[in-house]
Parts: C-alpha cells; structure tokens; sequence
C-alpha cells in the first residue's frame, strides 16, 4: 500500500477545515499526522475539536511531540489519539508506528 496523495495542514484550524471539507467527499483519509506545538490551534485542541465534531471517523492519528512532554501525550491519548512519535525521530521509528495502523487493502 503506498500513499496517494500527502494533505498539509499548517495549524489545526486548517486541519478541520480539511476533515469538514472532505467528509463531504468521496475520499477519505487514512491517516493524521499532527505535531502537537502549531501556531493558532495546536495539535490537541485540533485533536479535541474534531472528536468532539465526529470528524475523525476510523482514521487514526499519531501526534507527534518533543521528548519530555508526557502531560500531553496522556491529554493526546485520552482525546483518542493512536499513537504518538517524539522528536528527534527517525524513519524506522515512524513506520514501527504509523504500518499498523494503516488499513490493509480487502
């Protein structure tokens, strides 16, 4: 499975803009990536948001965050995200947490 096309967002308030956007679609993502210090709304209040407005469906979503910041990554988790990555990271620490939980072709 590779990937399609990459959505960029630059704060959450775009990102939702996005995800009300496309739940209008036909296509849906498979997967959010969101760093958790954005300007505007950050990751966990665009996270928070979301959920609260059911845009997140069955799409997982990793926050990513610096190492050190475990009061959010909890406050990321209890909001539903999948999964977190800490900066600096490398390509083999991405895909040990982002491959399971891409969904696999029927």
């Amino acid at each position: 499975m590779g990937v399609h096309e990459v959505v960029e967002a630059t704060n959450g308030q775009q990102a939702l803009e996005i995800l009300r956007a496309q739940q209008e679609s036909d296509e849906a993502l498979g997967l959010i990536l969101s760093d958790i210090n954005m300007p505007g709304m950050d990751g966990l209040m665009f996270l928070e948001q979301a959920r609260l407005e059911a845009l997140l469906a069955d799409i997982p979503v990793v926050i990513i965050t610096t190492e050190g910041a475990e009061r959010q990554v909890l406050r990321a988790i209890a909001a539903g995200a999948h999964g977190y990555i800490c900066k600096p990271f490398t390509a083999e620490q991405v895909r040990a947490r982002i491959l399971p939980l891409l969904h696999k072709p029927a």
